[in-house]
């Protein structure tokens, strides 16, 4: 009897904490992890450029220190090129956007005027009801489409936008620090950790820290590949499509394709409809075959590429990349397979098992 009291006791003191620590994760996930996200890149990406750092210095052989600091600065140049580049050509073709819309407005205006016109007289045998509402519904939806254009499209919503910059040149700064820092303390940070653990765990840890480290990299690595190839048959359709902006919308699609997901698709299909609206069905046409043809090119090269330097299956990188785009934005296409990868090499190392049957 006397024992039953003690199991009941203990059971409740394991049921109590284990209610407590799933309330800190969820504080934790909820108040701590959206403001520390540049910490959490900071860390992940410091773990993706140690075996660079680890090259480096064998390569010339370097102190870990030097070795570091190039590794460091080449990283923030490309970074810095990067985003300056991205950053300048947004503004620009924002600001042209703007400026332009009045004129897309028109010409979808005018197109319209046209396509009611034909329709009304290829209609001529149809009852004046249905002919009546088809022109009401779509008279409705243009209208409201072109509200929304002129509603959002505007130079208050960009300078609005631009008020933002000083919070991200701060979270830009606190990363760069954090990440220089972690690069400089990442062998103390491990030492510390594994003072903490059996020889038996830290060989676990270990395993699944190198098998992170080389993983993450494989990521970058997989899909600025895949990007290079989409670049150059982006380049190559466009030279035949339209050879005065074929360098500088190779460049943007090249760009925009370095985000997992999003893809060229978010470039051509809106500039194909475009041309479709405003009766250049020629242009459009190709443009829309060279958006098919960049997504098949994705869609068969990425699950083989990402499979090569990942090992992860392209259906779980898909899911862990959706579900991390809704919880935590546009950093959770990078986030959530990271998780994975944490999930997945802590199982190969023998931290997490899952060996149960139902």
């Amino acid at each position: 009897m006397e024992r039953g009291f003690i199991l009941s006791g203990i059971s409740k003191k394991v049921f109590l904490i284990a209610i407590l620590l799933f309330l800190l994760i969820a504080l934790f996930f909820y108040y701590i992890l959206p403001i520390s996200i540049p910490l959490i890149i900071a860390v992940i990406t410091a773990l993706m450029l140690e075996p660079a750092v680890k090259f480096v210095q064998s390569k010339f052989k370097l102190k870990r220190q030097f070795s570091i600091i190039i590794v460091f600065t080449i990283f923030t140049l490309i970074l810095a090129f990067a985003i300056f580049f991205i950053v300048t050509k947004a503004i620009s073709q924002g600001i042209k956007l703007v400026e332009d819309a009045p004129g897309y407005i028109h010409e979808l205006t005018v197109m319209w005027n046209h396509y009611e016109e034909y329709f009304s007289n290829a209609a001529q045998d149809f009852p004046d009801e249905i002919v009546t509402a088809i022109t009401e519904e779509v008279n409705n939806f243009l209208e409201s489409f072109m509200l929304s254009l002129k509603k959002y499209v505007k130079i208050e919503n960009i300078s609005a936008f631009l008020s933002y910059i000083p919070n991200y040149l701060v979270s830009f700064l606190v990363y760069l620090i954090a990440l220089f820092m972690f690069m400089i303390d990442l062998p103390k940070l491990r030492a510390g950790i594994y003072k903490y653990m059996t020889d038996k765990t830290s060989e676990k840890v270990k395993f699944m820290s190198s098998r992170l480290s080389s993983v993450i990299f494989g990521f970058f690595k997989a899909q600025f590949l895949v990007s290079l190839i989409i670049m150059l048959a982006a380049f190559i359709g466009l030279i035949i499509i339209a050879p005065k902006v074929a360098v500088i919308m190779t460049l943007v699609i090249w760009i925009i394709d370095l985000i997992p997901i999003i893809g060229s698709i978010v470039i051509l299909a809106p500039w194909s409809l475009y041309h479709f609206f405003t009766g250049n069905i020629a242009l459009g046409t190709k443009l829309a075959i060279l958006a098919v043809i960049l997504l098949v090119i994705r869609r068969t090269v990425e699950p083989k590429v990402m499979g090569q330097h990942m090992g992860l299956s392209p259906l779980a990188t898909l899911i862990s990349m959706f579900l991390g785009l809704k919880l935590l934005g546009i950093l959770g296409l990078i986030i959530g397979p990271t998780l994975l990868i944490v999930f997945k090499s802590a199982k190969e190392a023998g931290l997490i098992k899952l060996n149960f049957k139902i």
